[in-house]
């Protein structure tokens, strides 16, 4: 008998279940995406721009190849352009040999469908990158057996310390959720001079490229904020999911505008690994 209530009430339970939507903030209108990057080196500059769409909505990315764009230095006549490249569905300075300098303020422009869309950022000196070392670990608790990664370096600064790497393994960049490796100085910046694990366990003969960005504060909450999106599991403790708050500002026009215009020096380093077990 008791096992038949137990039953029941189990039954009872699964009726009552019912999947809820949560009532978002929807879009009205056409809102871009812009996603910036100017650095000390060519290959990295790009803008790319886009259409946001609502949270439930299957639409296929929409990219917006119609815009004007380009960089300027605030203050003096200097304008970089940009243009559209479908190879890659970029925006990139029409001159690849301008790229950032240390110490210059930076503002992009970006006009489309008659707004005026604009951000700053300032390009802060690199950190110091000093080698890569390899080292083979056996499989443990939470840890698979492979070839790990350190870079050893150092942080000269006592402010401005916002930084994020990235890691591309035999030319694919690892991009999920748990790869956007992002650090500050909360706890201090001396573990880079003992070695920073980049926690992947690489195998023999793979060919790993490191790059390290070093960002301005407003850029590193962005992608804070995004991995803390990206980490939400939609549960009922979850809070809604929302934009993260960006550093594009609106100029001329109305509606909103969503992305960032990051400023970084970039360090890269590369090393492949050659399967001794030191």
């Amino acid at each position: 008998m008791k096992r038949l209530c137990t039953l029941l009430f189990s039954i009872l339970l699964f009726s009552c279940q019912e999947e809820v939507s949560l009532p978002l903030a929807s879009i009205s209108g056409q809102v871009p995406i812009i996603e910036a990057v100017w650095t000390d080196r060519d290959q990295f500059n790009e803008v790319k721009l886009s259409l946001a769409r609502n949270y439930y909505e299957p639409d296929s990315y929409q990219i917006i190849d119609n815009a004007e764009v380009a960089i300027t230095i605030p203050g003096t006549e200097t304008i970089i352009p940009f243009r559209f490249f479908e190879e890659s569905d970029t925006y990139k300075p029409v001159d690849r040999s301008q790229v950032a300098e240390v110490g210059e303020t930076y503002e992009l422009r970006v006009v489309w469908e008659n707004q005026f869309y604009a951000a700053t950022g300032l390009m802060l000196e690199p950190p110091i990158l000093d080698s890569l070392t390899v080292n083979f670990e056996e499989s443990r608790l939470f840890r698979e057996e492979g070839y790990y990664i350190k870079a050893f370096g150092k942080i000269p600064f006592e402010e401005d310390n916002f930084y994020r790497i990235r890691v591309i393994e035999n030319d694919t960049l690892k991009n999920n959720r748990d790869d956007y490796l992002l650090f500050d100085d909360t706890f201090g910046v001396e573990f880079f001079e003992t070695g920073l694990e980049l926690g992947y366990a690489f195998e023999e003969n793979d060919r790993v490229r490191l790059e390290l960005f070093r960002m301005n504060r407003d850029v590193y909450d962005y992608f804070s904020q995004l991995v803390s999106l990206l980490f939400s599991d939609g549960g009922l403790f979850s809070p809604p999911p929302q934009n993260p708050d960006g550093n594009i500002h609106i100029i001329q026009g109305e509606g909103k505008v969503l992305g960032y215009f990051q400023v970084s020096p970039v360090l890269v380093s590369t090393i492949i690994i050659s399967g001794e077990k030191d």
